[in-house]
């Protein structure tokens, strides 16, 4: 089973729609979409953000985490830690559009899957 890791600023910042006037909202948005896309393929999905904790809602399927600790890189630290700490990292799907943190999963063993290509799914 494929396991999906969001990186969810990537995500979020991947179309130009105004998402930085209410950035909270965005978020709710976006685990929203996850939450639909993930019921739809039966697949979970961790999605990570960047920032101070907030009710970005989540589900069943979505779990939402913020991360670890704040500035440059911290949520794709955290992806990447996700990724190598996991048994079986050939079955999870990283979703990022940053070079280098794709770079870092890759070698870890996960597929990754660019963030617009991914909202194409989502819609």
């Amino acid at each position: 089973m494929t396991v999906l890791l969001v990186d969810a600023a990537n995500v979020v910042g991947a179309r130009p729609d105004g998402w930085w006037r209410d950035r909270q909202g965005a978020q709710r948005r976006l685990v929203d979409r996850l939450e639909a896309f993930a019921e739809a393929r039966d697949v979970p999905v961790t999605v990570i953000f960047d920032g101070r904790p907030h009710d970005a809602g989540g589900g069943l399927r979505v779990a939402v985490r913020v991360a670890r600790r704040s500035g440059r890189d911290a949520a794709d630290d955290d992806v990447a830690a996700l990724v190598e700490r996991h048994p079986e990292p050939e079955g999870l799907t990283v979703v990022t559009s940053d070079a280098r943190l794709a770079e870092r999963v890759r070698a870890a063993g996960a597929r990754v899957v660019g963030a617009g290509a991914f909202l194409r799914e989502l819609e």
